[in-house]
């Protein structure tokens, strides 16, 4: 007992500490990759056409179209990608739902063998699955689980998954044009504010992996800064040469 007594306070410490991240991402993955797409790909866009000479006002023109045709490209892939992922889902479930009515007790056997290959005794394996197989929905919810590796209960949304990459994507598109908007004349502040952008995304990115916070912010401003770095040096060639 008092062994027991004396291990209580570490199982506590240990359940109480034990957390592990969010590998999945949930929200904030997609959040933050929409945002820095229309970070990167705006601010390329605009640094491309300022580097051909251009007037202030075709750059700010460039940089609104960018944004609306960007987060609207991005809402309508979205929403049809994952709406065909979960019609097929949804599809693989028919399947799975017919084999249950029509073949039960060879659904059954397939689930105890599963648990058998896992390291369960069989008598026990089969017992589990006799068990789990009386209700035909929790019998389809633990096969979608076991064998496609899916939660017929969570299933993403098309609508959800479009509205948040349009608007991060045009949250993010805004940045290298906000400066414009508020009054500057110059490419300087756009690409600054753009590069605080980057690191700040990269910084976010950091939450979700095993890097440092430091080094993701780092990174998505040299990747960024060179994409835009690239486009500038292409809009002056081609500025040049028409």
């Amino acid at each position: 007992m008092s062994i027991i007594e004396a291990q209580a306070p570490l199982h506590e410490a240990h359940r109480d500490n034990h957390t592990h991240r969010d590998v999945n991402g949930g929200w904030l993955r997609p959040a933050v990759f929409g945002a820095m797409d229309g970070l990167v790909s705006n601010l390329a866009l605009m640094t491309g056409v300022a580097g051909g000479a251009v007037s202030t006002q075709t750059v700010v023109i460039t940089g609104l179209a960018g944004l609306a045709a960007g987060a609207f490209s991005m809402a309508a892939g979205e929403y049809t990608s994952v709406a065909s992922q979960r019609e097929l889902v949804q599809a693989e479930l028919d399947v799975e739902r017919r084999q249950l009515r029509k073949h039960p007790i060879d659904e059954m056997e397939e689930l105890a063998a599963l648990y058998v290959s896992r390291g369960v005794e069989p008598a026990l394996a089969r017992e589990v699955a006799m068990q789990l197989s009386r209700d035909p929905e929790q019998a389809l919810e633990i096969h979608a689980r076991e064998e496609l590796g899916i939660d017929p209960d969570d299933l993403p949304s098309p609508t959800v998954a479009a509205v948040s990459s349009f608007g991060s994507f045009a949250l993010g598109a805004l940045l290298p044009v906000l400066p414009y908007l508020l009054g500057a004349t110059a490419l300087w502040p756009a690409v600054l504010l753009a590069l605080l952008g980057l690191f700040a995304c990269g910084a976010l990115v950091a939450r979700v992996t095993a890097r440092g916070w430091l080094f993701s912010g780092l990174r998505q401003l040299v990747l960024g800064g060179a994409a835009a770095a690239v486009t500038y040096g292409l809009g002056m060639l081609l500025g040049a040469a028409l």
